[in-house]
């Protein structure tokens, strides 16, 4: 694992933290490589009930490094020595996303709840990953911006895709559009983020911690279905809600979440094989 992005497992949670501070966390070729990496390494392990992403440092995600847009000019070499060029960043081997697109959507993919801690910026791609995230906890003077447009781009992180289904076209559109910043309070209110938090990393481990103490077979079971609400027809839903519901009935987990209940415990849940 490179030490661009660091996890730290405790108690079923998973802390990934973005770890460029002296850059604010930016984006270039060996950072796209260490949070998809991150992402996998997070997916793999049986043991996490629940992930926490932030950044250390002043900032979430300042989006791409300056210098790469360079980089990206000159076609793939050599990045500061390490394991990804910027030319990488458009491979998509046996995937849906790119390498780029991957970084945000790779924590979709991760089967149990991701919640963004989101302090200080999440600019272009920055917001793209805190879009990945099932939840949003962010400071009150945090500032986000689908900033692409200012460079002459368009949000190419799954960031179209992300943006419309949490604010709306109409939103994603004059967001888009403008590149302008939106700070905590709006950004809950418009739907970029989930709520406010004057201490979002805080907050967003105690959350995590919630949420692994429940049934891990149910909270998976929920990821599951309503990150494919929406997009599958409605008859497959149903049926999806049946199926899930069906192997869940009479599991050990959904026996030992109703006997902890009535017995007044802390529960004692087993990891899924």
């Amino acid at each position: 694992m490179s030490d661009r992005v660091q996890i730290d497992v405790a108690d079923g949670v998973a802390h990934v933290r973005l770890n460029r501070p002296d850059k604010m966390n930016a984006l270039d070729g060996a950072m796209f490589a260490a949070i998809a990496e991150a992402g996998e390494t997070v997916k793999a392990d049986r043991s996490i009930r629940a992930v926490v992403l932030s950044g250390e440092g002043r900032a979430f995600c300042s989006g791409l490094d300056f210098g790469s847009f360079q980089a990206m000019a000159e076609g793939p070499k050599a990045d500061d020595g390490d394991t990804a060029s910027m030319g990488a960043i458009g491979e998509t081997g046996d995937r849906i996303t790119h390498l780029g697109q991957q970084v945000a959507h790779v924590w979709q993919e991760v089967p149990v709840p991701v919640i963004a801690a989101i302090h200080g910026v999440a600019l272009g791609g920055g917001i793209q990953i805190a879009l990945g995230a099932d939840i949003r906890i962010i400071a009150p003077d945090a500032r986000m911006s689908v900033l692409e447009v200012k460079w002459g781009l368009v949000p190419d992180m799954t960031g179209t895709w992300m943006l419309r289904r949490l604010v709306g076209l109409d939103v994603a559109k004059e967001l888009t559009f403008t590149g302008r910043m939106v700070e905590g309070e709006e950004a809950v209110r418009i739907g970029l983020a989930t709520r406010v938090a004057t201490d979002p990393l805080a907050e967003a481990k105690a959350l995590a911690a919630e949420i692994a103490g429940k049934s891990p077979d149910a909270v998976r079971a929920a990821k599951r279905l309503l990150n494919q609400s929406g997009l599958v027809p409605i008859e497959q839903q149903f049926a999806d809600e049946r199926r899930e519901i069906g192997a869940l009935i009479g599991s050990p987990n959904q026996v030992e979440a109703v006997m902890s209940g009535f017995e007044k415990r802390d529960p004692s849940f087993t990891d899924p094989s």
